[in-house]
């Protein structure tokens, strides 16, 4: 059996008209000869009325300290709605189809209310229901644990749900079906000349999605990766262009050179960030470990950390910095702060073999006077901390400088 899975995001399930596109989607795969399984999100953004967090902030708005158990109920019907109205419509449409909660789908989860995660998958309905041509259409985001509550696996978990089920399955792939063409070399929103990216490995992908892109969500190619699901992104209104994610071996096999081969896939940012610069008189190990513990018990994730004999850096999110020099003013600790910032990150898995991307990448933002206040890197990204008002320039100037817009770059 050659079976399909395909997930919907919320705008492509939160109108009449996208939902006849998801029929075509539907119709198109099963022409090619495959079963369909879809996995749905609920409909819309906050403010609509079946959304997640419009029905997050309905419960809310009557109790405010509300247990997790009971916004993990309400937080699952939205799904469970995209789910009944998509099956619906694919039954108007005449192909038979079977709407499912996650729970009813197999999805076992570890009792963690609002970012659990599946602990097993037992498919044995989904398969009942492909062996009689029917199209399940499950809820995604969700399942139960052992003593059958619900729980919700936080953001991204319809992604994480059709990855899992494609795992399952065996299928021959996931298509993730989204509101843009595919990953993007950029976002298209902030530069011109962003294009899709044809293929892209799954540290890659992992890596953009972590550093600021919202295509997908990183648990998910983490699963991906595990069990070597091939993932297609792709738009729903455009299904012929796409990205594919797979391995590095697949990528690149039949080029047995590193030459030629891209040194930058794909440029990822987040903005709204602040650096906090620490200086001591004399090294202080103990003052050191006391700063980064009430840090972290206060829930505050740091990023790009330099750890000097006299110089600590960090930053984090704008939202927690009041939170934070609080901590380093009752620590007595001297400190500067600099506010809107955003963070620059390039992406490529080719460039722990090519040298001189760094300095490619620093040479571009200097001869535009774009100041680098810190920089972190790992074996395949480069972040660059820079002022807020510069984000544009830079990764345009970034963008540009690789050849992205074309993908023939040296080096790529």
């Amino acid at each position: 059996m050659k079976i399909l899975v395909q997930k919907y995001g919320g705008t492509s399930v939160t109108n009449t008209e996208k939902r006849k596109l998801i029929h075509q989607r539907v119709k198109e795969a099963m022409k090619e000869g495959f079963k369909v399984v879809l996995i749905v999100s609920a409909m819309g953004r906050e403010g609509d009325p079946y959304a997640t967090d419009t029905l997050r902030s309905l419960a809310l708005g009557e109790c405010d300290d509300l247990p997790l158990r009971e916004l993990d109920l309400i937080m699952s019907c939205g799904e469970i709605i995209s789910a009944v109205v998509v099956a619906a419509t694919l039954r108007a449409q005449g192909i038979p189809a079977c709407a499912l909660t996650g729970a009813q789908a197999g999805f076992l989860t570890d009792g963690r209310y609002s970012e659990a995660e599946v602990v097993d998958c037992q498919p044995s309905r989904i398969k009942e229901l492909l062996q009689l041509n029917e199209v399940p259409v499950v809820a995604g985001f969700q399942g139960t644990d052992a003593q059958g509550e619900i729980n919700t696996l936080g953001r991204g978990g319809s992604d994480t749900s059709a990855v899992i089920m494609g795992a399952a399955l065996g299928a021959e792939r996931v298509e993730i079906f989204t509101d843009v063409s595919g990953i993007m070399t950029a976002d298209p929103l902030i530069i011109d000349g962003a294009r899709v990216i044809q293929q892209i490995t799954y540290s890659e992908v992992s890596q953009l999605a972590y550093e600021g892109a919202r295509v997908i969500h990183p648990r998910a190619v983490e699963v991906a990766m595990c069990n070597n699901v091939r993932i297609m992104v792709k738009s729903l209104e455009e299904p012929g262009v796409g990205t594919l994610i797979t391995t590095e071996a697949s990528l690149i096999k039949g080029n047995f050179s590193t030459r030629g081969r891209r040194a930058v896939t794909g440029i990822a940012h987040e903005t709204n960030l602040v650096q906090f610069l620490i200086e001591l008189d004399h090294p202080n190990s103990s003052s050191e470990l006391e700063i980064f513990r009430q840090i972290a018990e206060a829930g505050v994730n740091i990023d790009l950390i330099s750890v000097f004999p006299l110089l600590k850096a960090f930053v984090i999110e704008d939202k927690h910095c009041r939170k934070v020099e609080r901590i380093l003013e009752r620590l007595e600790v001297p400190f500067k702060v600099e506010k809107d910032c955003a963070k620059v990150s390039v992406v490529g898995v080719g460039m722990h073999s090519i040298p001189g991307v760094m300095a490619k990448v620093v040479k571009a933002l200097n001869e535009h006077n774009i100041e680098i206040k810190q920089t972190g890197d790992s074996n395949i990204t480069i972040s660059l901390l820079i002022k807020q008002d510069d984000l544009r320039r830079a990764v345009q100037t970034i963008h540009d400088s690789f050849c992205l817009a074309n993908g023939n770059a040296e080096g790529q």
